[in-house]
């Protein structure tokens, strides 16, 4: 155990002993100070030094427990599934309690998952236990109303009462203000680089309990596990457990203030962050000194890259987009309609023995979800697109089913087709994908017959929606 460790576990054990800070030889924000370490903030220390003893509350904890559990997720290193942790706090609680309270709970690994984005290459997520995904669940109740107040109104992401959608609305607000420059900042792997000293700091002022810094800050040091090997993490805070998101609200709420001191016009939803300007040149200005001071007081890296001064119909946010016009109007971002059309190609693929009816009761909860998502979108006309696209994709599946050439004719015959015109269209020789979009098909199989196998119409769905402005 090294010098710093044995610091660390004798001043938790001085906490368990009763001793309270703010007076005498180790007032609270020294003490906090020795496992934060430095970092200037304008948070006041406000809470007593009982913090942990609120995370350990029985209510606290029942309402972590049923949120772990309703959550379900993926097994730890440990292989504990969701279903197991009732027993096994039956059985270790009492060990645990001690420990936590002790300031001498040190978590386990977290096991490490890739998976895909929707805009390419992979995002790399840490799973917690189950165990430690309840503890700091439980942090994250105690420590969220307390944080909250000194958020940003301009920040949306990962906040009660707060949405994507109402940082979509405040972007088209600032650009029908005036704003017709948009400053897009792209935080290079955002979650793997946050500093844990710049965070802690932080957070040591606004958290007097100690034994609450050093838990997140074991948290934040918690090896991955990968190919039965424990990487030690120096830096990031892992995506996967409950705590990271509030940690990430905590370090960028610093650029909110520094935005707001300069009195610009942005929204940030997470690590997604446009700021909205009147030029070219402010926007290369604001860009330069952003950088700078992202670099230099949060230590995080912009991606140059991905990163532009442009024009918000030229770029997106959280998805969407915007039209050109002087009032403009909310629209699908096109590099989104792509991602939406490669996640549904999987479900629009032949399989054998799968009827449509069972392809559309797979494809329709999917559906649902996006229609829902992009309800504020005032250009259909996309949407429109992709609706017929889905359809020719479903007809193909016939198509292909069919295979013979009388197969074809007989089932052209029976949805409605002349034997003449059926006729023809089954032996003209062309491709699966060109007669999935010919007349023939579409006069067989219009929009009204998959209406009546309840495919979700995602133009009819958002039309469904209440107008937005």
């Amino acid at each position: 155990m090294s010098s710093r460790d044995v610091l660390m576990k004798t001043e938790a054990t001085r906490m368990g002993q009763g001793i309270q800070g703010g007076a005498g030889q180790y007032p609270a924000e020294t003490e906090a100070r020795v496992e934060a370490g430095t970092g200037a903030h304008s948070w006041t220390n406000a809470e007593p030094n009982t913090l942990m003893e609120q995370v350990l509350e029985r209510p606290n904890l029942m309402r972590a427990y049923q949120r772990v559990v309703s959550n379900k997720g993926a097994a730890g290193v440990d292989q504990m599934p969701v279903t197991a942790l009732k027993c096994h706090l039956q059985q270790h609680w009492p060990t645990l309690r001690e420990r936590l309270l002790a300031g001498d709970y040190h978590p386990q690994p977290v096991r490490r998952v890739s998976i895909p984005k929707p805009q390419g290459g992979e995002r790399v997520l840490g799973i917690p236990t189950v165990q430690d995904r309840l503890i700091q669940q439980a942090l994250h109740q105690v420590l969220s109303p307390m944080l909250e107040p000194t958020f940003s109104d301009h920040s949306y992401g990962f906040r009660p009462g707060r949405s994507a959608h109402q940082a979509v609305k405040a972007m088209q607000r600032h650009i029908n203000d005036g704003h017709r420059w948009v400053v897009d900042l792209d935080l290079a792997q955002f979650f793997d680089r946050v500093n844990h000293d710049v965070l802690m700091g932080l957070l040591a002022r606004r958290i007097t309990d100690r034994r609450i810094l050093i838990l997140i800050r074991r948290y934040l040091q918690a090896g991955t596990l990968e190919g039965g090997l424990v990487s030690p993490r120096r830096e990031g805070t892992p995506q996967g457990g409950p705590l990271s998101p509030l940690l990430s609200n905590v370090l960028l709420t610093e650029l909110d203030r520094e935005l707001e001191r300069r009195s610009h016009r942005f929204c940030r939803y997470a690590d997604d962050c446009n700021i909205y300007v009147r030029s070219r040149r402010a926007g290369e200005r604001v860009m330069a000194s952003v950088t700078h001071f992202l670099e230099r007081e949060l230590r995080l890296k912009v991606n140059t890259d991905k990163s532009a001064v442009d024009r918000p119909w030229r770029r997106s946010f959280l998805g969407y987009s915007v039209t050109w016009h002087k009032q403009a109007r909310l629209r699908v971002a096109p590099k989104s309609l792509k991602a939406f059309m490669a996640k549904l190609r999987p479900l629009l693929k032949r399989s054998r023995g799968q009827s449509l009816t069972t392809t559309i009761q797979k494809l329709n909860p999917v559906l649902r979800g996006w229609a829902n998502y992009y309800r504020l979108t005032a250009s259909k006309r996309s949407v429109e697109a992709l609706d017929g696209w889905i359809r020719r994709r479903l007809r193909l599946i016939l198509w292909r089913q069919w295979k013979r050439t009388h197969t074809r004719a007989r089932n052209l015959m029976r949805l409605g087709l002349t034997k003449q015109r059926a006729w023809v269209s089954a032996v003209n020789g062309r491709g699966p994908w060109w007669n999935s979009g010919a007349s023939h098909m579409n006069a067989a199989l219009p929009k009204k017959v998959f209406n009546g196998l309840s495919l979700v119409s995602l133009l009819d769905t958002m039309n469904r929606f209440p107008s937005q402005p």
